[in-house]
């Protein structure tokens, strides 16, 4: 009997630890939301198309397109969005509903707060650091993440999402600028302080970003090794918010065009603000 009280101190020790590092996770995800809103500073200015007259064609129709003329441009985007995530392999996808919110405040980082069944966490980046979260039960670690090469291939998640939901955010600057690749496409390219990203954006003849790819810093490839590789997505049933003009559907994954794709992230948009910041 005395074996069975060590052994349920114990037991009641870990789970007392392990509910107060939620709890502590949740605090640091609140208080990155709420920092990523507060570095979006200064007067915020509407777009005119004079803004984009200087970029490649198909960079020009992806932001009249995208972004209305006298639209106040976002400094930070909030997006709700629900669907299927893959959890397992190309071979076995093990899709799972899922439900997330995101805030996109680029170029200092993202937040993105998921719920997927029995399990629920974040993963995010701010300009100092990123880190992956999540648990089981909302009581058992199952996926921890964080250092340098994760906070590379974090800030490259930032950018393609940005192409996506984000525009104003890509518009020409000291940190941002344009190519054009081809009739349909350019190549954005954002820089913060020693991190850049380049992603491609494809356009159809109207300027609805209808593709986007980009070379991932990511260790998702059977040898878990930081490495390149491509990442990209589907965009489609393009919808207007308050003045964006913005895809609501987003097929993505590792290795995309190539045999090994995995589309593990398939989702629909519900809501696009620009103003509701508040923390989830």
């Amino acid at each position: 009997m005395q074996s069975l009280g060590y052994f349920l101190t114990a037991l009641a020790v870990l789970l007392a630890t392990l509910a107060g590092l939620r709890q502590q996770d949740r605090r640091r995800e609140q208080a990155g939301w709420q920092r990523l809103i507060a570095l979006q500073t200064g007067p915020r200015q509407n777009f005119q198309p004079a803004m984009v007259e200087a970029l490649p064609e198909p960079a020009r129709r992806y932001f009249h397109y995208t972004i209305k003329a006298g639209t106040p441009l976002a400094r930070a985007v909030e997006v709700d969005m629900a669907g299927e995530i893959g959890l397992g392999t190309q071979e076995a996808p093990n899709y799972r509903p899922m439900q997330a919110r995101q805030l996109l405040s680029s170029p200092y980082g993202f937040l993105w707060s998921l719920k997927s069944g029995a399990i629920s966490g974040s993963d995010g980046a701010l300009p100092e650091e990123s880190w992956t979260r999540f648990w089981l039960l909302n009581l058992i670690p199952v996926a921890r993440a964080k250092g340098p090469d994760h906070h590379r291939s974090s800030f490259g998640r930032l950018v393609a999402d940005c192409a996506l939901w984000a525009p104003a955010s890509l518009l020409p600057g000291e940190d941002v600028s344009w190519e054009a690749l081809g009739e349909h496409s350019a190549r954005v390219t954002l820089r913060r302080g020693m991190l850049e990203q380049a992603v491609d954006v494809h356009v159809n003849a109207e300027g609805a970003p209808v593709r986007v790819v980009f070379q991932r810093w990511s260790d998702a490839n059977p040898q878990r090794h930081y490495q390149l590789q491509p990442f990209g997505g589907d965009l489609s049933e393009f919808r207007e918010f308050a003045g964006y003009r913005l895809p609501t559907r987003v097929v993505a994954g590792n290795h995309y065009g190539t045999p090994a794709y995995f589309p593990f992230f398939k989702v629909e948009v519900s809501a696009i603000r620009f103003a509701d910041t508040k923390p989830p």
